[in-house]
C-alpha cells in the first residue's frame, strides 16, 4: 500500500512539474509553445501509422522519418520559446520576435508537411530528385532547412542586444554560442549531407533508435551534434554558472572548444567512410 501511495505521489509530482513547465513556456512565447505541443501530439498518430504500415524505405519504416523530424522541430520550437523568455519583457513581443516565430513555424511546417506526405505515399522526401517536381521540392526543402536554423542566430543577436541582465553572464554567453553553433555547425554539415545520400543502413549495424550506420560514411551524427548545440551549450553554461566562480565564462569557452572538437571528429569519421 505504501509503495502504491509513493508511486502515485511521484506520478502526481511529475505531472505537476510538466504542467508548470508548460505554463512557463506559454508565458515566455505562447505561439511556439503551442506549435511545439501540436508537433509532439502528432507523434501519436504517426506511431500508430508505423504500427499498422509495414512499408520500408532505405531500411526503415516509412513513418520513422516523419516522427524524427516532428520531434526535432518540436524540440527546436520549445527551446526557442524558452530562450525568448530570456529577453527583457518589453522586447518579447516586438517585430524581431515575430519574425523568428513565424519563420520557424512556416519553415518547420513546410519541412514536416512534405516529409509526411512522402511517407504516406511510400516515397522518399530526401534525395528524391528523379523528376523535375521532386527535384524542385528537394531544393525548397534545403532552403527551408537553412531558414529554419537561421532563426537561431537571429535570436542570438536579439539576446546580445536585449537579454535580461539578471541572468548569469556565463549562462547568457553559453546560450548565445549555442544558438550560433546550431546554425553554423548544423546548417553547415546539413548542406554537405544534402548532396551526399546516407549509406544503406539495411546493409550493416546501426545505432538503435537513431538509425545511424556504424560502418562509417554517415554524416548524420555530426549533423545531430551541430543542431543540438542549442540545448547542450546552454545546459553546460547553466551548470557552470551555478558554481558561481569567476572563471565560469572561460570554462564556457573551454566547453565550446570541446564540443566543436567532438563535432569535428564525427564529421571526419563520416567523411572518411565516404572518401576512404
Amino acid at each position: 500500500m505504501n509503495t502504491l501511495t509513493l508511486n502515485a505521489n511521484r506520478t502526481a509530482c511529475a505531472v505537476q512539474r510538466l504542467r508548470g513547465l508548460g505554463a512557463e513556456l506559454l508565458a515566455r512565447e505562447r505561439r511556439l509553445a503551442i506549435y511545439g505541443a501540436v508537433l509532439l501530439a502528432a507523434l501519436l498518430p504517426m506511431a500508430i501509422a508505423a504500427g499498422l504500415d509495414d512499408r520500408v524505405l532505405r531500411g526503415a519504416n516509412v513513418w520513422i522519418k516523419p516522427m524524427k523530424f516532428a520531434l526535432s522541430i518540436a524540440v527546436l520550437a520549445l527551446t526557442t520559446a524558452w530562450f525568448i523568455g530570456h529577453l527583457r519583457p518589453e522586447h518579447r513581443r516586438g517585430r524581431a520576435v515575430d519574425r523568428i516565430v513565424w519563420l520557424l513555424v512556416a519553415t518547420g511546417t513546410f519541412e514536416l508537411g512534405y516529409i509526411t506526405l512522402q511517407a504516406a505515399l511510400g516515397e522518399g522526401s530526401h534525395y528524391n530528385v528523379g523528376d523535375p517536381l521532386h527535384g524542385i521540392m528537394y531544393t525548397l526543402m534545403g532552403i527551408g532547412a537553412l531558414a529554419l536554423t537561421a532563426t537561431q542566430p537571429m535570436l542570438a543577436w536579439a539576446l546580445r542586444r536585449h537579454a535580461d541582465p539578471a541572468r548569469p553572464p556565463a549562462y547568457r554567453l553559453a546560450v548565445q554560442i549555442g544558438l550560433w553553433l546550431t546554425f553554423i555547425l548544423g546548417a553547415g554539415v546539413g548542406g554537405v549531407l544534402s548532396s551526399m545520400q546516407p549509406p544503406d543502413v539495411s546493409a550493416g549495424s546501426v545505432v538503435p533508435l537513431f538509425g545511424w550506420s556504424l560502418g562509417g560514411g554517415d554524416l548524420r551524427p555530426a549533423h545531430f551534434i551541430g543542431i543540438h548545440a542549442q540545448q547542450w551549450l546552454p545546459l553546460a553554461g547553466w551548470a557552470l554558472a551555478a558554481r558561481r566562480k569567476p572563471s565560469a565564462r572561460g570554462q564556457v569557452w573551454g566547453f565550446t572548444a570541446l564540443y566543436i572538437l567532438v563535432f569535428a571528429a564525427a564529421l571526419a569519421w563520416g567523411l572518411a567512410g565516404r572518401l576512404g
